[in-house]
């Protein structure tokens, strides 16, 4: 069993210790980052729009600041668990962060052990409630790489797999995104009907906006209009998923397709983030510049897969060896080229499974699914499976 997610707030005056903040938080299972703050006075606001758990303070430089916003919050929110952060060990501050309701007190630098058991005591109490379903976000590395094509061919084989209602797709494109298109969807509602609603939205409200699909896939398109894009903010995106996990057992996300403020709002939440990649040199140096920068902002690298797109015979110079050397990061899965069965798939709406159910594009994507949703069963399937024959050539080769 997974461990259940956990959401924390995130408050410091201190911008650079937020990638150190977010490193050690992110590199906890469960742990999801719904806000970061610098300013306590969006701390009660933040905790009303956003699922939280965990609101996690840094008392420094103003500890007399900070401590009574924490424990008005602590007594508003009983349900929340604040921790707080200081470089100080003095025994009146220390006694006075607990008097006021902060449950937990971690000296700078941070014990990341301490940290991790501290939040394994909140997930021990949160195991028996409602179990949040899982964040997958499909990053392409430019346009045109296949991320859409593979987010809704992904979220068809999970439905697949799960039944009718159970996975989400959500495009976060507001401009030129897709989704809906290859799917052959025509929505009467958007993302951007959601964002006038006002906290943590609504589910019946979410319920409305979702369109569904015969797959058992539920879509949740792009804005019909340019000016609708403008309107939707990181915070907006933030409420919306989170509403979405407590809804779905997954929801796909088509996005994020930049590394931007928007960018990491999404990145803090999801599960697994697949970045796709072509072999091409321009490619790889855009993911390459992504990972970097996902690095130094403290992301857990474990939740990154990099999938190569378009591999094969005629894939070019560049190997997925050369990849893996570059990005300093394991491919995660190759999908083939198959140009002719995904563009038939396109222009028809359909997805995959439903045209081209034998081709290797469709079973490489299915296989994919097996792995996010059964990762162990998929391993087994993995190393029962025959071996690939040696070919002459290669034995000549290995002759010579």
């Amino acid at each position: 069993m997974s461990a259940p997610s956990i959401r924390v707030i995130i408050y410091t005056a201190h911008a650079e210790s937020l990638a150190l903040l977010r490193h050690d938080l992110l590199g906890i299972p469960g742990v999801k980052i719904t806000a970061e703050l610098d300013d306590t006075i969006m701390l009660v606001q933040a905790t009303q729009r956003f699922p939280v758990d965990v609101v996690l303070v840094d008392l420094d430089p103003n500890p007399d600041e900070v401590i009574p916003v924490a424990g008005g919050l602590a007594m508003e929110r009983p349900d929340l668990h604040i921790f707080a952060i200081s470089e100080s060990t003095d025994g009146q501050l220390i006694l006075s962060a607990m008097r006021s309701g902060i449950s937990e007190f971690l000296t700078k630098p941070l014990d990341t052990e301490l940290l991790r058991i501290a939040i394994q005591k909140v997930a021990q109490r949160k195991e028996t409630q409602h179990q949040e379903g899982k964040l997958i976000s499909v990053m392409g590395s430019s346009g045109g790489v296949g991320s859409t094509t593979l987010a809704c061919n992904l979220a068809v084989e999970l439905a697949d797999l799960l039944g009718e209602g159970k996975v989400a797709l959500v495009d976060l494109d507001y401009r030129f995104g897709q989704a809906a298109t290859m799917l052959d969807i025509q929505p009467s509602y958007t993302i951007a009907d959601l964002v006038d609603t006002s906290e943590q939205v609504e589910q019946s409200v979410i319920e409305r906006a979702m369109m569904k699909h015969d797959s058992g896939v539920h879509i949740l398109a792009r804005p019909n209009h340019f000016a609708q894009a403008d309107m939707i903010t990181a915070a907006h995106c933030a409420g919306i998923l989170n509403a979405l996990i407590r809804m779905y057992e997954y929801v796909i996300v088509d996005g994020p397709n930049r590394f931007d403020m928007g960018g990491k709002v999404v990145l803090d939440v999801t599960d697994q983030c697949l970045l796709v990649i072509q072999l091409l040199v321009t490619s790889v140096r855009n993911v390459h510049r992504i990972v970097e920068a996902m690095r130094e902002s403290g992301y857990n690298m474990d939740r990154v897969k990099v999938i190569c797109n378009r591999t094969g015979k005629d894939s070019g110079l560049i190997s997925t060896e050369y990849v893996e050397e570059t990005l300093n990061q394991k491919v995660f899965h190759t999908l083939p080229d198959e140009w002719s069965a995904v563009s038939n798939a396109i222009n028809m709406g359909v997805p995959l499974k439903q045209e081209h159910g034998k081709s290797r594009i469709r079973l490489a994507i299915r296989e994919l699914a097996e792995r996010i949703h059964q990762p162990d069963k998929a391993a087994e399937k993995k190393d029962s499976a025959p071996k690939a024959a040696v070919s002459l050539w290669s034995k000549m080769l290995r002759k010579g």
